[in-house]
Parts: structure tokens; C-alpha cells; sequence
């Protein structure tokens, strides 16, 4: 089986997952203009994770640049992956939701948990098409297979980081989130140049 189908199918939840997480950002009551300030917390949850799935988008187009070929477990996982992907939204609205409120801890840590178990079907993904060749390209570059596995293996781990924070400070998992998002952009832009 080729590779467009399913780029095409992975193409899709992504542009729907990331349209889904406008639903998220709503006025408040009261005067509309003191309702658009208060509702900042809504602004930067879109913000942050439209460029977290746009950066996921990009690291997923990054790997089908070098697949060839795909099969039965690679489809597999690959839905189990862009299932998580469709369900970042939900979590995103929480935190936005209860920002500052006393139920950020778990907001924080479904948002948390969700790019956890994203990054980790992610890295899954890739290591399944990588170990051996057995998906990749004959001509596929080495230097680009071992920096996509060097760059992705991190993630699952930065992640739980990111949430395990929030146990003891849910304030400080939210900025790390964001932190994540803007490191991530910084090595795509630097590191990540073809």
C-alpha cells in the first residue's frame, strides 16, 4: 500500500483538530468588552496548541518524507495516534476553561496526559516504519532517519515532565507547556532546515 491515502486521511484529522480547537474560545457574560479581556486564558490555550498540532503536523509530514511504503499495524497506529490528536481540543478547553480556577491540576494533567500518550504513539509510529528500514525508502538519508529518531525519542519524556509538574504546580505546568511549544518551534526553525 502507498503513503497518500493515509497522508490525505492524517492530513484531515489534523486540519479538523486544530478548526475544533476555535470552538473552545467564547465570550463570557457581561459587557462584551471586559468579556473579550477576561477570556485570555482561551486566546493563549488556541494559541499555543494550534502551533503544538501545526509542530506535530510538520514532525508527521517529516516522517512520511521518509516512508515508503505502509501496512496493516503502521495504519494502526497511526489511527490510534491521530485519535489523540483529534482529542487534544478537549483538554485544551479545560485548561483554558479553568485557568484560574482551583481545578487547573486536573486540567493540567489531562492536557499533560494527552500529549504524553500523543508523543508516545508518535515515537511508536516512527519506530515501527524505522526498525530495520522496514517501511522507510530504499534511498531513505541515515542522516535524516537518525536525526528524526534523536529529535522525536525525547518528547514522550519532556512531556510527563510537563505534567508530573503539575501535581505540585499546575501554574508552572501550563507555562511549561508553552515553553515546550516555543522550544519545539525554535529547533524546527534552526535545526530543522531541507
Amino acid at each position: 500500500m502507498t503513503t497518500g491515502r493515509l497522508e490525505a486521511f492524517s492530513d484531515g484529522v489534523f486540519a479538523i483538530a486544530a478548526t475544533l480547537l476555535i470552538l473552545g474560545v467564547h465570550e463570557s457574560a457581561g459587557p462584551l468588552g471586559r468579556s473579550l479581556l477576561h477570556i485570555w486564558p482561551s486566546y493563549v490555550a488556541y494559541a499555543v496548541t494550534f502551533v503544538t498540532i501545526g509542530i506535530i503536523w510538520v514532525n508527521h509530514h517529516t516522517v512520511f518524507g521518509q516512508v515508503a511504503r505502509v501496512d496493516r499495524r503502521f495504519l494502526l497506529i497511526n489511527v490510534g495516534f491521530l485519535m489523540l490528536v483529534a482529542f487534544i481540543p478537549f483538554p485544551t478547553g479545560l485548561v483554558a476553561a479553568h485557568f484560574r480556577g482551583s481545578e487547573l491540576e486536573p486540567a493540567a494533567l489531562a492536557y499533560g496526559a494527552t500529549l504524553t500518550v500523543t508523543a508516545v504513539l508518535f515515537n511508536t509510529l516512527w519506530f515501527y516504519a524505522a526498525a530495520g528500514d522496514r517501511l522507510l525508502k530504499a534511498d531513505a538519508d541515515r542522516r535524516v532517519v537518525t536525526g528524526i529518531s534523536r529529535s522525536y525519542l525525547p518528547g514522550p519524556f519532556i512531556y510527563l515532565t510537563a505534567t508530573l509538574v503539575a501535581l505540585a504546580s499546575p501554574i508552572a505546568s501550563v507555562i511549561m507547556y508553552a515553553a515546550i511549544t516555543v522550544f519545539y518551534v525554535l529547533e524546527s526553525s534552526i535545526f530543522g532546515r531541507s
